[in-house]
Formats: structure tokens, C-alpha cells, sequence
């Protein structure tokens, strides 16, 4: 008799237990498409223009290859994206190099990223390289933008 009633007492706990379960399950299953969805449609596609003025850009310190565009992939809001390059300078006089963006399209974008680099501001001498790593930043804030190009213009000065 004690069984039974020590069983009655914890059947309502455990039938409690798998109602709320199953109301959770659903939840999930229901809430599982619309935060993948969000997720997805936030990625962001792009390839960034390099324009290079008195310098040459490559992806090996060899500097055989040469970089005429930078893929960043998909990105996140509240994101960033490092690539790394390596800058020669190809002029007959020391130099130090200057970056900037431009023709962001949509032009929105430039409100809602920003490229940066950690290029120190050392003099380059002829033929002198230097690794450089940008990163490309996403404002958490961004909307409605799928899609993306800029240009990165980097020029030696001097």
C-alpha cells in the first residue's frame, strides 16, 4: 500500500514534467526556423577592389602573388574579418604608405563597417616589405544590406 501511494504522489510531478517537455519541444521547433532565418539573411557577401599607387600588393612575402581583390566572405554584424597582405614598395625613394576606402556601393555601407589596418608608419626604402593585416569591421547595428563592394586604394607618399 505504501508503494502505491509514494507512486501516486510523484505521478503528477512526472506528468507535469513531460506536458512542460513537450510545450518546450514545440517551442523550439517553432522559434528553431525563425532564428536560423534571421541568422542567415545577416550574412553579408563581399569582394573589396585593391587599387595600389607606388606600391605593390601581394598574399606572400615572395611577393609573387599579387592581390587585386580581397574576398572577405560572409560576414556578421558585430563582426570582423582579418586578411593579411604583404606591401612592397616599388618606387626609387623611401616611403610611407596611406590607406583609404571609397566607392562603397551601396554607399550606406560606409555608415555601417570600417576598414582598418595595423600598418605602424614606418618608412619603406626601395624594395623593403612590409606584412599588414586588415580588418574589416561590421557595425552590429547594420540592416538591409546583402551585398557589398569598396574600393582600397594604398599609396605610397613621398
Amino acid at each position: 500500500m505504501e508503494l502505491e501511494t509514494t507512486m501516486d504522489k510523484k505521478e503528477p510531478i512526472v506528468a507535469g514534467a513531460a506536458v512542460g517537455l513537450v510545450i518546450y519541444t514545440l517551442i523550439l521547433s517553432m522559434l528553431g526556423p525563425i532564428v536560423s532565418s534571421a541568422l542567415t539573411n545577416k550574412t553579408i557577401a563581399n569582394t573589396g577592389t585593391v587599387k595600389a599607387i607606388g606600391v605593390g600588393v601581394y598574399w606572400d612575402q615572395a611577393c609573387t602573388n599579387a592581390v587585386s581583390s580581397i574576398a572577405w566572405g560572409m560576414l556578421l554584424p558585430g563582426g570582423n574579418v582579418n586578411k593579411t597582405v604583404f606591401i612592397r614598395n616599388e618606387g626609387n625613394a623611401a616611403t610611407a604608405l596611406s590607406m583609404a576606402t571609397s566607392s562603397w556601393n551601396p554607399p550606406e555601407t560606409a555608415n555601417f563597417m570600417i576598414l582598418t589596418w595595423d600598418y605602424g608608419g614606418q618608412t619603406l626604402n626601395p624594395s623593403d616589405i612590409v606584412q599588414v593585416k586588415f580588418t574589416l569591421t561590421v557595425n552590429p547595428n547594420i540592416t538591409g544590406i546583402t551585398s557589398f563592394s569598396f574600393v582600397i586604394t594604398i599609396a605610397a607618399n613621398g
